[in-house]
Formats: C-alpha cells, structure tokens, sequence
C-alpha cells in the first residue's frame, strides 16, 4: 500500500479518535448545561447509554493499563508509512503537545476515572427518560 493512503488512514484514524474524545468531554458539558436549559435531547436514553458506554471503555481500559486501539492502529500505519510515531496513550501525546503536561499513568487513570464518575453522577442528577416526551 502506499505511504500516502497509509498516512491518510492514520489521519482519518486520529479525527475519529479526536471526535470519539470530544463526544466524552462535550457530552458531559451538554448533560449539565443541558439540565439548567431545559434541553430534552440530552435526557434521551440512546444518547446517555452511548455516552455511558464510551467513558466505561475509556476508564475500564485505563485500569487495565492497556493502549487505545485507535491509538496503536493509527501509530501502526504511521510506522509502516515510515512516518514518525508517538509513545504513550493518546491523551497523554495531545496534552504533552498543546499544554506541555506530562505525568505518570497513574494520574491519567485518575482524571478517567473521576470524569467516569462524574458520568456516572449525570445519571442521578440529570435522569434520562425512558420514553420520549
């Protein structure tokens, strides 16, 4: 395969990946400020499961310390497009990068678990409903 189309599977890899973190983050933010402004689309079930769901898979697989699979894909065809290539999870490259913060894994584990938790939270404070109204 050509290095060009490995490169352009990787980059497409890594806006799936960026878009996958933005839904977990911004998701949150939308369930809360959703809540004070009355906004019936965050209350949805499919929408909180999904959102549930991916912070679950993000936390579960920080406790077992184990890389993204987006992550090693995307560093894989990287590396075989002979294109220089990244260490550590994915979070930890992109916040080195823009905000110069390096910490030990453990901290990461941390910050996902205490953002899990505060999905988790979102499901007492900011019930979904079963049904649409």
């Amino acid at each position: 395969m050509p290095s060009w189309l490995l490169l352009r599977l990787a980059d497409a890899i890594l806006i799936i990946h960026v878009l996958f973190v933005a839904f977990v983050v911004f998701g949150l933010v939308a369930i809360y400020v959703g809540y004070f402004l009355n906004w019936r689309w965050v209350r949805r079930r499919v929408f909180r499961v999904t959102h549930l769901c991916a912070i679950g898979y993000v936390v579960v697989q920080s406790w077992l310390g184990m890389v993204c699979p987006l992550t090693t894909w995307e560093m894989a065809l990287r590396a075989e497009a002979g294109a220089g290539t990244y260490s550590g999870s994915f979070i930890q490259h992109w916040l080195h990068r823009f905000l110069y913060f390096t910490a030990p894994d453990w901290v990461f584990v941390l910050i996902y678990s205490l953002f899990g938790s505060l999905v988790v939270a979102s499901w007492f404070v900011v019930r979904p409903r079963s049904r649409r109204r």
